[in-house]
């Protein structure tokens, strides 16, 4: 899919949210700036949460009611400092599970993670592949 903008992001993630289950493990592929946090946004929109969605670049997890958790592992250095964290105990929480920079935590997760990767191929286009 070749989004134009942010809110195409957000839409498409919307509808992505509709092919996810309780337990679903997403690994958030993209480099910075490349609407990561935009495409959760919309992710959570389609999952029925009406909260602010926020980067957790320091809080490592933000929770929103048990239905979504939102990771970003910039920080983490190893599987271990997650399972240190409690974070890896979120994977079986009943909840969907999005993690960017899941490449520094590859060790401790879970089987049968689905991907979703961003590219950014212009200044507002972004080209989004899910698996």
């Amino acid at each position: 899919m070749i989004s134009k903008s942010e809110r195409e992001t957000m839409e498409f993630a919307k509808e992505y949210a509709k092919t996810l289950s309780a337990g679903d493990v997403v690994l958030l592929e993209g480099e910075m700036g490349a609407g990561k946090t935009v495409f959760v946004k919309g992710l959570a929109e389609g999952l029925g949460i009406d909260e602010e969605i926020t980067s957790p670049t320091y809080a490592y997890m933000n929770d929103y009611g048990g239905v979504l958790y939102h990771y970003d592992c910039y920080r983490l250095k190893s599987g271990a400092q997650a399972e240190a964290l409690g974070l890896c105990d979120y994977f079986y929480a009943g909840g969907v599970c999005v993690i960017e920079w899941a490449q520094n935590i590859a060790d401790v997760l879970p089987r049968n993670c689905k991907t979703v990767r961003i590219v950014k191929k212009g200044e507002n286009e972004r080209e989004i592949t899910a698996q």
